[in-house]
């Protein structure tokens, strides 16, 4: 594990004190599992595999027309909602 140096304002080191004692674990465990939590929500969301088995008659040739027809369709739903 490294060591690191961290610069709370005031009202934020005391919410990670009371945290830790309530929790009867140490600052820097509450710091670590706080930054872990907040780290997984930018992590980048995966791409789903573009037209899998949702046309069999798909291949590398026609799939960039595929893809403008299914995404056109679906990005005009998301803007009449």
């Amino acid at each position: 594990m490294n060591k690191t140096t961290l610069y709370l304002p005031p009202d934020l080191h005391q919410a990670v004190k009371e945290a830790a004692r309530r929790t009867r674990r140490s600052q820097a465990a509450v710091v670590r599992e706080a930054l872990e939590q907040y780290l997984r929500t930018l992590e980048q969301p995966r791409l789903r595999s573009l037209g899998m088995g949702a046309d069999p008659g798909l291949t590398g040739r026609n799939s960039e027309d595929w893809l403008a027809r299914h995404w056109a369709r679906s990005l005009t739903r998301r803007t009449r909602r």
